[in-house]
Order: C-alpha cells, then sequence, then structure tokens
C-alpha cells in the first residue's frame, strides 16, 4: 500500500514560484509513475504533469515552460517547481501514483492520492 503526503502550498503573487512536495512511502517499486493534478475553483480536476520511469516528464499544455516536475529518490520525494505563477493556478493540487511505471493523464489509473496542498495566486 501507498502514502503520498503533499506539502508546499501557500499563496503568492502573480509571476512568483512556488514548490511542492510529495512524500511517497510503502512503495516497492521506485520506477512508479508519480504525476501532480489539480483542481481549481468551479473546475473539475485536471492533469499537470507525470514522470515516467523517473525521467520522462510530461506536461499539461497550459504549464508547459513554468512547471518542472521531478523525483528524488534518495527521499522519496516528488517535486513540482512552479515558476511565472498566474491567478488561473489557483487550485488545491494532489499527488498520485501508479502501481506500474507507465503513466496516462486518465486520473481512475492511479491508485493511490495525497490530501492536497492550497496553492493560491493573486493579482
Amino acid at each position: 500500500q501507498g502514502r503520498l503526503v503533499e506539502s508546499g502550498g501557500g499563496s503568492v503573487q502573480t509571476g512568483g514560484s512556488l514548490r511542492l512536495s510529495c512524500v511517497a512511502s510503502a512503495f516497492t517499486d521506485s520506477n512508479a509513475c508519480m504525476g501532480w493534478f489539480r483542481q481549481g475553483p468551479g473546475k473539475e480536476r485536471e492533469g499537470v504533469a507525470v514522470i515516467e520511469g523517473g525521467i520522462s516528464a510530461y506536461y499539461a499544455d497550459s504549464v508547459k515552460g513554468r512547471f518542472t516536475i521531478s523525483k528524488d529518490n534518495t527521499n522519496n520525494t516528488l517535486y513540482l517547481q512552479m515558476n511565472s505563477l498566474k491567478p488561473e493556478d489557483t487550485a488545491m493540487y494532489y499527488c498520485a501514483a501508479r502501481r506500474g511505471p507507465t503513466c496516462y493523464w486518465a486520473q481512475r489509473l492511479y491508485d493511490y492520492w495525497g490530501q492536497g496542498t492550497q496553492v493560491t495566486v493573486s493579482s
């Protein structure tokens, strides 16, 4: 069974930066697909970024060039570096993981979810 705990959310102004962290425990495969999803006010949850094999990263068009996903296997931590933040980025951000190494955008294919961390970007 996997356990995910996010942290690093907060309130920033437009153009600011934040780094989210997700500590993963009880995973048997360090190459398991992991990703970040978010849900803004009045919106459905959407994929933000995923990392496959600990190397290959994929991003939603809305965050390309601004966000970077990475993984540190020494402490089992997933990160999301967010730069040039916009009000549209305001959302609850969730860390998720699959049992297998392949990543997908379909949320139903993820087995484990964190509790979420709030990001608020003001004008």
